[in-house]
């Protein structure tokens, strides 16, 4: 049972506490929140990557039931290819910022459509986004109960990793519900429900995968592939945005310490 209580406390600290950070940043100026967003993206593109290279896939290779190394990288192509596919078909959605076009509706006034008609589709928009993050969040739980399941030490960093990753997409998802005609308090209730989905993947992974400990080492493999496409096609492109050699040096100092985060943390808890 001890276990059981690790999971639920870091799914909720993957989930909960990531939407309750990314509200407060709501509270400060905007500048000021379009300055930090940034940096809080190349910070966790460094955790994504940290967990899936550092932790993840060496444990999926080291795990007590002897997998094949070919089949691990096979695994990990397939869930690459599996999650683009997921996010082709509106499945899945991280955005960072409140110009997303994967969540924004296109404008309409050049086409005479009425505001009415438009606020519905803002709406539309706002329920998508809140459906593809219930989603999300129900597998990272489960991701997070099979890195439990495999060594507590690993449970920690996925979900730390995790938690890195969710709080500037929470935040950008808290921005696109307010421009969808969500009111504040009403975007961080369902957003605090959608995140609740993480509690609820993590208990069904665990009862589930108790049963199923073979395929331990395939689900971590399959949480790396998630991290590294999350790092890789979603949040890497939006910093080539920024060119400047100085934004350019920024960026890789705050990878490589999302790296290092991750790296010190599985050390020190080993």
């Amino acid at each position: 049972m001890e276990l059981l209580f690790w999971i639920i406390g870091f799914s909720l600290i993957g989930g909960l506490l990531s939407v309750v950070l990314a509200s407060t940043f709501l509270l400060i100026p905007e500048n000021t929140r379009n300055f930090a967003v940034p940096h809080l993206v190349s910070f966790a593109i460094g955790a994504l990557l940290g967990a899936s290279f550092l932790g993840l896939i060496p444990h999926a290779l080291e795990h007590e039931y002897a997998v094949d190394a070919h089949n691990i990288g096979l695994t990990l192509l397939l869930g690459l290819l599996s999650f683009f596919l997921l996010e082709k078909l509106v499945l899945w959605r991280h955005c960072h910022s409140d110009h997303c076009d994967a969540h924004l509706p296109e404008d309409d006034s050049h086409h005479g459509h009425n505001h009415s008609h438009q606020h519905n589709k803002n709406q539309a928009a706002g329920t998508l986004i809140l459906v593809g993050d219930t989603i999300h969040n129900f597998v990272d739980g489960i991701l997070i109960a099979a890195a439990f399941m495999t060594d507590i030490h690993l449970g920690i960093v996925t979900a730390l990793a995790i938690a890195a990753h969710e709080i500037p997409q929470e935040l950008g998802d808290f921005v696109i519900l307010l421009h969808s005609g969500f009111k504040r308090g009403k975007a961080l209730y369902y957003n605090i429900l959608s995140s609740l989905g993480t509690v609820v993947g993590a208990l069904l992974g665990y009862f589930v995968l108790a049963e199923m400990q073979h395929i331990l080492p395939y689900i971590l493999v399959v949480a790396a592939s998630s991290f590294i496409y999350i790092a890789v096609a979603d949040l890497i492109p939006g910093l080539h945005a920024k060119v400047k050699p100085s934004e350019t040096l920024q960026q890789i100092v705050l990878i490589a310490a999302g790296t290092l985060f991750i790296f010190i943390a599985h050390s020190t808890l080993h």
